[in-house]
């Protein structure tokens, strides 16, 4: 497993947008899983919609957004 770290940019729901930086790291591929790591130490799992240009990719949320 690679770990590939990327910024939040926007949440809608289920739907969060996500920002990487593609000079040091390409984005991660359709379907591929992303965790988000929330402040009560619970993992956020994240899976890969599509790529949306401008290093970005939408996600759909496999649990509640709420408190993100």
């Amino acid at each position: 497993m690679s770990t590939i770290t990327g910024k939040v940019s926007q949440i809608i729901g289920p739907v969060i947008d996500v920002e990487f930086n593609t000079e040091s790291a390409v984005l991660p591929n359709i379907y591929d899983s992303l965790e988000i790591k929330k402040a009560d130490g619970s993992i956020l799992v994240l899976e890969v919609q599509q790529h949306i240009g401008e290093d970005t990719v939408r996600t759909i949320s496999m649990d509640a957004t709420d408190g993100l």
